[in-house]
């Protein structure tokens, strides 16, 4: 917090008109918005703050009146702190990647295909529905009103996005159901070969965050995860291909990541560096688990490494399942969520 005092005492001294100061916990941008040479300027104040630094930023913006920095009297100042201060106690209240309901996490041991999650433990598992409330997608919850998806999953604003749900069956867990107002699929999205394969879904109304609706973590630009790290998807996928049959209870299955290299010995040329391939362990992400989170664990926190994309038609467990590699795409994902 004191540097953000710092930094916007910073701007005022120096007399800036428009200022954007980068910091690692925050962006901070300030725009004077009128010019009168013999009364007070509106200003714009905008900080975006990551959410542990990894999910994407959430901006607070404040409008208000104040003296130019060249008066004798800093009142905007005043009032940026006071403001500062206020909203921005609430931006860092909700950590991003902490459940507080506890999941299952075996360990490194495999597990053969999927096991039921522990209900509400996974908080940022969306089901991306038709509007007569079938399942065809999943989404992982980003900020309280954005989720990202697979883009192959062609979500629309006639859809909607529930969030909270374990049984899909069930008519009393508390869930809130979203209408989607705006979808953004990558523009570079292909399905020969499938590649850039993610969409970000703009909910109509705000998430309310509780024990059971929280943000997941997303990779840094930066982040690495290396061969045979283990990690965990979630979804409400096929559990038998052949049969196609659809479980009512969320499932989670522990696998390793697989590098490309080794991807690409079952995959070939398909394989790009904006994915990240998993499994070939005994598990397997299947159809209905698509736009799911794929997420291992940073500094204690479930970060965002990638989306359930494609792989084996038959869903075998012998191949890695492919899945979008998020830290690609995190430019890609700010930028979107920052000019809407």
């Amino acid at each position: 917090m004191d540097s953000i005092i710092r930094d916007i005492l910073y701007i005022f001294t120096n007399n800036h008109d428009h200022k954007t100061i980068e910091q690692s916990r925050y962006v901070l941008r300030l725009t004077r918005l009128s010019y009168p040479l013999d009364r007070p300027s509106w200003w714009r104040i905008q900080i975006c703050s990551p959410c542990l630094d990894r999910v994407a930023y959430d901006c607070l913006y404040i409008t208000g009146l104040g003296l130019s920095p060249t008066g004798k009297s800093h009142q905007m100042a005043v009032l940026c702190f006071l403001s500062c201060l206020a909203l921005l106690s609430g931006a860092y209240g909700q950590g991003c990647g902490v459940p507080k309901i506890t999941p299952l996490t075996p360990g490194i041991s495999r597990i053969i295909n999927g096991i039921n999650a522990i209900s509400g433990s996974w908080p940022w598992q969306v089901s991306v529905q038709t509007s007569s409330g079938f399942h065809f997608c999943g989404g992982s919850l980003i900020n309280n009103y954005w989720v990202v998806t697979a883009a192959h999953c062609e979500v629309t604003t006639a859809h909607r996005v529930v969030l909270g749900a374990f049984d899909l069956s069930s008519k009393t867990e508390a869930i809130q159901i979203k209408t989607i107002s705006k979808v953004f699929k990558n523009a570079q999205y292909n399905t020969q070969p499938t590649i850039n394969d993610i969409t970000l879904i703009k909910l109509a109304t705000p998430a309310t965050y509780t024990s059971r609706i929280s943000p997941v973590c997303l990779a840094a630009t930066n982040d690495i995860f290396n061969d045979q790290e283990m990690c965990i998807t979630t979804g409400w996928g096929y559990i038998n291909a052949t049969t196609k049959t659809l479980p009512a209870k969320l499932q989670q299955a522990t696998l390793p990541i697989v590098s490309n290299t080794n991807c690409q010995k079952t995959w070939g040329s398909r394989i790009q560096a904006s994915m990240i391939c998993a499994g070939a362990s005994g598990v397997s992400s299947c159809m209905g688990d698509s736009g799911g989170p794929l997420v291992c664990k940073r500094n204690g926190a479930w970060t965002l490494a990638g989306v359930v994309s494609w792989g084996s038609s038959t869903c075998s467990t012998v191949f890695p399942a492919v899945y979008t590699r998020l830290s690609a795409f995190r430019t890609w994902v700010n930028q979107i969520v920052a000019s809407n």
